[in-house]
Order: C-alpha cells, then sequence, then structure tokens
C-alpha cells in the first residue's frame, strides 16, 4: 500500500511538507499535544524521522511551521475572495472567506487561534505572517472608508471589530456550539450588524 509520504514525494518537496504538516495538525487536534512527537508524525505519514529532522529541524521547528503554513493559506484565502470592484462587498467577501477558511482547515485554525500547543511562542516572523492578514482586513476597510461606504471610525477600530465578531462566530462553529443549518445566516448577520453602526444613512450613501 502506497504511503502518504510516497504519493507526495511524486508531487515535490512542497508536497511532501505539506502532507507532513497536515498529518502533525491532524494529530495535533485530534489526541492533543503528547501525540505531537516526531516519531509518532513520521509513522502516520510514513515516513523516516530523519525526513521530519531535514525539513523542520524537530518538534519546535515543526509547530512553527504549522503556524506559518496555516496562515499562508490564509492569507491566500482572504486575497482570493477579494473580487467584488464594491470595496464593501470586497469587505463582506473577506468575512466569508474568513469563515470558509476556518471551516475548511479547522486543524490549522486552532493551531492559528485556539493555542492548540500550549506554551507556544511565535517567532517574529510567525507574527509577522500573522500582522500580514490582518492588514487584508485593515485595506478593506480602508478602501470602504475613502469610498465613503463607511464613516466614522478609523479603519484599524472597525477592522478590529470585524475580526472579533468573526473570530468569535467562527471559533463557536468549529467547536460545534452552532448548527450547521443555521450558522451561515447568523455570521451574515453579524457581520452586517458590526458594519452598521459604520454606515452613512441611506440617502447620503455612494451607489455601487
Amino acid at each position: 500500500m502506497t504511503t502518504a509520504y510516497e504519493q507526495a514525494q511524486r508531487a515535490g518537496q512542497g508536497a511532501v511538507r505539506a502532507t507532513i504538516l497536515d498529518a502533525a495538525g491532524h494529530l495535533l487536534v485530534a489526541e492533543g499535544p503528547a501525540a505531537l512527537t516526531v516519531r509518532r508524525i513520521s509513522s502516520e505519514v510514513g515516513c523516516s524521522t530523519k525526513v521530519i529532522y531535514t525539513l523542520f529541524g524537530g518538534k519546535d521547528g515543526l509547530v512553527e511551521a504549522l503556524w506559518l503554513e496555516g496562515f499562508a493559506r490564509f492569507e491566500r484565502c482572504l486575497t482570493e475572495a477579494r473580487t467584488d470592484p464594491d470595496p464593501l462587498v470586497r469587505l463582506h467577501e473577506a468575512g466569508l472567506a474568513y469563515r470558509a477558511y476556518a471551516l475548511r482547515e479547522p486543524d490549522y485554525y486552532r493551531v492559528m487561534f485556539q493555542g492548540a500547543v500550549p506554551g507556544f511562542t511565535p517567532s517574529a516572523q510567525a507574527l509577522a505572517a500573522a500582522g500580514r492578514s490582518f492588514q487584508i482586513l485593515v485595506t478593506g476597510v480602508e478602501e470602504c472608508l475613502a469610498a465613503g461606504q463607511l464613516r466614522g471610525g478609523s479603519a484599524r477600530e472597525i477592522a478590529d471589530l470585524l475580526w472579533m465578531a468573526v473570530h468569535g462566530a467562527t471559533s463557536l462553529e468549529i467547536s460545534g456550539h452552532l448548527a450547521e443549518a443555521i450558522a451561515e445566516q447568523r455570521f451574515t448577520l453579524l457581520c452586517i450588524a458590526v458594519l452598521s453602526p459604520f454606515l452613512p444613512p441611506p440617502d447620503e450613501r455612494t451607489p455601487s
């Protein structure tokens, strides 16, 4: 039977790296931090421990790589979602992309935002990766302010409120506290409610 490692090898080192990280994230969330050992991960993937040491330098490097990989995927997701010419629609798309990412990559999301690895302290590089993701949201709000579609707050203030809201709702959902049948509708209403205080009166809004 072909192992996950052997399958990934055919696609190159990038695929090998992603396969190992995916397995590590799944083990971490499913079984807890004690399962996050080089030997256990290598057994899960079907590679030697040497491969993991070569790629990540050991467990600490692997955890850092999980954080960086998670935020790299998250950043791509947010960036690719911003396609509409209307700034306010783009901002809404970014919020939906946040939720979509968490539902698609819950293991990485828990590493990034829910402290899945006790005692892990992100490096300056890892924190910068997280900052780039947040800046996408700040930029989206800045575009809405410049277009006259939002007002009454700074870009950072409004972006903070949005981030807090979508993070809370998403965390509840992936933890099983919101039924799937209503989660998307509640999420959309929440985003609208957060932005409502910053919307100009209807007669003063700039046509899209």
